[in-house]
């Protein structure tokens, strides 16, 4: 097999080439001289409307869960046979820092649409100290925290049968902690069938890129006040906004993209984050390293996906998790793309997933391939293209 030529986007993909195959998405609504925003009128809430539902974690903290059931007796998309229904195959989405489900939108209802004629469970839940969850005390704001919440949902939401695994920024982190502390689920014989891990990286996000930015003195002591004078922290919130904010919504979307209902919505969610929760996790995101995990989760399909204008976690992070993982993966490149990938463009994101949760299941029957770690061959990895 003769490996597609690859694309070299300013971002600098010298890398991509000795890497084999990679996806390109394509560029969304830019900004023209219309400016017409084509997310106008679109709810952004809406996901909460689904199937309420609470996980108990470990420690007690509750976290708000929804599902989509899709297929069966449906209206819209969505499936209405019950609880008591048995699914070929459960998704579950983790989202990122300072976001909360809803940052799934165009997944929920754009996969709903797709697999309307297949019995697949979508779960999407809010992490600790996020949207509709419990406050989490800061001792509890860990990485191995979230990766053991992330097994907690499996085991309330997916008791039974496949689960693929969708992680955004720090859901990925997630992902790759559950992989490092349960490593049994990602086995021939585990429960976990694929993992796509979305704008994320394996490594603390302020060691590069705008990332830099979050970390500051003015962050530094902010992640000790929280721990020992709290109220500080709160009095302090305008502080603390004007040194996070700018960060994580300047890296949100490409510097062509234009859609102030999707900007807004970005924003809102980071608003409505705690700021005990925003300095905890801050912490957590500067000193993370779950490198260990990528082996593990080689022993799945996987996909990869990044914009090449990612701020918060540049593409490097992407590369170098893709040169780790297994024969089944996939590389997902959106030109022109931001951070927030899942809303900025949604059509390349969808299509990565629905190619998992296929070569998932194809995956089941079959020994999973050993890993070798990198690629010995470019002509090895397989090759899908968009646009």
């Amino acid at each position: 097999m003769i490996p597609k030529p690859v694309p070299r986007w300013r971002s600098g993909l010298s890398e991509v080439g000795s890497l084999g195959a990679v996806t390109a998405g394509r560029r969304k609504q830019r900004k023209s001289r219309r400016r017409v925003d084509p997310n106008s009128g679109v709810d952004f809430t809406a996901i909460y409307g689904g199937e309420v539902a609470t996980v108990t974690a470990d420690d007690g903290i509750s976290l708000a869960v929804r599902t989509v059931l899709t297929g069966g007796s449906k209206t819209g998309g969505t499936a209405n046979w019950g609880r008591t229904a048995t699914p070929e195959l459960t998704v579950i989405f983790v989202h990122g820092f300072t976001l909360r489900m809803a940052s799934w939108h165009f997944q929920r209802f754009g996969l709903a649409k797709r697999w309307a004629d297949r019995s697949i469970k979508m779960v999407f839940y809010d992490q600790r100290g996020h949207g509709a969850s419990d406050a989490a005390p800061d001792e509890s704001c860990t990485m191995a925290q979230l990766g053991d919440d992330l097994a907690a949902v499996i085991r309330t939401m997916a008791p039974t049968g496949p689960v693929v695994l969708v992680g955004h920024s720090m859901g990925g982190m997630s992902v790759m902690s559950l992989a490092r502390r349960h490593s049994r689920l990602f086995s021939h014989s585990g429960r976990i069938a694929g993992v796509a891990l979305v704008s994320t990286a394996a490594r603390g996000i302020t060691e590069a890129g705008l990332g830099e930015g979050l970390n500051n003195p003015i962050v530094g002591a902010l992640q000790v006040s929280v721990k020992y004078i709290p109220k500080a922290v709160q009095a302090g919130r305008g502080i603390t906004r004007r040194a996070v904010e700018p960060v994580l919504v300047a890296a949100s979307f490409g510097k062509d993209y234009y859609s102030p209902s999707a900007g807004h919505a970005v924003e809102k969610m980071i608003q409505n984050t705690p700021i005990a929760t925003m300095v905890s996790f801050l912490r957590v995101l500067s000193s993370h390293d779950e490198a260990t995990a990528l082996p593990v989760i080689a022993q799945v399909p996987s996909v990869v996906l990044c914009g090449d204008e990612d701020r918060l976690t540049p593409i490097h992070n992407s590369l170098n998790m893709y040169a780790q993982l297994g024969d089944d993966s996939r590389l997902v490149i959106a030109e022109g793309c931001g951070h927030m990938l899942p809303m900025e463009d949604p059509e390349a994101v969808n299509d990565a997933i629905d190619d998992l949760v296929t070569r998932s299941r194809l995956a089941l029957g079959r020994p999973m391939m050993p890993w070798r770690g990198r690629r010995d061959t470019a002509a090895d990895r397989p090759a899908v293209r968009h646009g």
